[in-house]
């Protein structure tokens, strides 16, 4: 019984972490898709050139797409975390190098998101349970 309820604790954190991740992934990429002047502009004067920051949209809409798929493609959903890992470690280097240190606050918090999500995720997959103790 108690191994049930650790189970539950962990399948409830996993859900409330994939739907804030697919909050804040689809809102960004749908603003990098649809060049919302507030991420647009700011990329491009990053030097980001507009085919990427469409094709980066693009890919997070993909990826916020794959993890809202339950009990299905866990090897691919591997791959959606390893991304926005990566996405979010270069959107820490871009905003420190343009902004300063007032422009890692939120890739921090997605960073921490990202990883609670990710261990929960390898909790409760039988696939790829792993001991985390």
């Amino acid at each position: 019984m108690n191994k049930f309820k650790e189970l539950r604790k962990e399948v409830i954190i996993y859900r409330i972490g994939i739907i804030l991740l697919s909050m804040w992934f689809g809102a960004s990429g749908f603003m990098e898709i649809t060049k919302n002047p507030l991420v647009w502009d700011r990329t491009i004067l990053m030097g980001y050139p507009p085919y990427f920051i469409t094709a980066l949209g693009i890919a997070k809409i993909a990826g916020v797409c794959v993890l809202l798929i339950p009990n299905k493609l866990g090897w691919l959903k591997e791959w959606v975390f390893a991304a926005f890992f990566f996405d979010v470690i270069f959107a820490f280097i871009s905003g420190y190098f343009f902004a300063g240190i007032s422009e890692i606050v939120k890739p921090v918090i997605a960073f921490i998101l990202i990883l609670i999500t990710y261990i929960m995720f390898r909790k409760i997959s039988p696939a790829l349970r792993v001991s985390f103790n």
